[in-house]
């Protein structure tokens, strides 16, 4: 499989940084990189669905903020987007290469101490990376529909390798060590640093990077500095609150109002935002857009490397 650049899909997703020059353009799809110039459809609001009073299909909460929406790999910018378009929950607009999002199968294939040591094949794959609490494990496991595909634990930082799942036999999902963990130990928390920033910057074959969110408390600095680190880095990613079901007491706020307030933030460092969208492991909610986003992205990505 022959891999390329895609300096298109990476014009866009750079942070505002006045004082870098330019970057090198990488092999990593860049999840928002199609969102320039949505700015004239910024009073868009994600859609809600609604539900019969018997269904279990979740409702997203309403997010009442202006969204610059997402147009995925093949969408026409000028093109009049229809409110189904647009995936509940979200700021993502399904475009034609979304394809079968199912999971049929997932198999764990191993564990890396180090990026060298990651699959060596060039199957493509999504980073799932976020706080140590933030519930990557969960959402692997919902993504997937088996409950043990990913370790939990009541205990933060429970990941401490690059961590391989097989997905379809035909792409990847991989868990990454949560960051911010305090009860480990410094050195610990340097090398994991050190080993995800070296994955990151050396795996041809990512796709993107879920940079998972706790909606459920108010924007947290260091996912905040996280986001930027991997856009001025060009690496792609899209964020997913997760715990979106949640309202937790005396930490302030309710998730939309914590997403709302997120996006005002991400919008100091990025001319324009990567595509969010709105999860709940404990409901399901977002399950289904997340991986129909996901399978868009992959399937532009078998296109243009072949």
């Amino acid at each position: 499989m022959l891999l390329r650049p895609r300096p298109f899909l990476l014009q866009a997703l750079t942070p505002l940084h006045p004082s870098r020059g330019p970057l090198a353009v990488r092999r990593t799809l860049s999840a928002h990189a199609a969102a320039a110039d949505a700015a004239p459809r910024g009073d868009a609001s994600p859609p809600v669905r609604t539900r019969h009073k018997n269904s279990r299909t979740p409702v997203p909460p309403r997010v009442s903020v202006n969204t610059a929406l997402f147009f995925s790999p093949g969408v026409d910018r000028d093109a009049t987007v229809a409110a189904e378009m647009v995936l509940p929950g979200s700021n993502i607009v399904v475009g034609p290469y979304a394809g079968d999002a199912r999971i049929k199968e997932a198999e764990f294939i191993g564990c890396s101490a180090h990026a060298r040591d990651c699959p060596k094949d060039d199957r493509p794959e999504f980073a799932v990376l976020g706080r140590s609490n933030v519930g990557k494990s969960s959402l692997i496991n919902a993504l997937t529909r088996r409950k043990e595909a990913a370790l939990t634990s009541k205990k933060p930082g429970k990941t401490q390798t690059i961590n391989h799942f097989l997905i379809n036999k035909s792409w990847y999902l991989v868990d990454l060590p949560g960051y911010g963990f305090a009860a480990a130990s410094k050195t610990a928390r340097m090398d994991w640093s050190s080993f995800t920033k070296g994955y990151f910057l050396n795996r041809d074959t990512l796709v993107g990077v879920l940079l998972l969110v706790d909606a459920s408390v108010p924007p947290q600095k260091i996912d905040l500095d996280c986001a930027n680190w991997l856009g001025r880095n060009n690496v792609g990613l899209t964020f997913v609150f997760t715990k979106c079901d949640k309202v937790k007491k005396g930490k302030g706020g309710r998730p939309e109002e914590n997403i709302r307030e997120f996006q005002e933030n991400i919008k100091l460092v990025y001319p324009e935002p990567p595509p969010w969208i709105m999860t709940s492991s404990t409901t399901g909610l977002g399950r289904d857009g997340l991986l129909l986003h996901m399978s868009q992205l992959r399937n532009y990505w078998d296109n243009e490397t072949t």
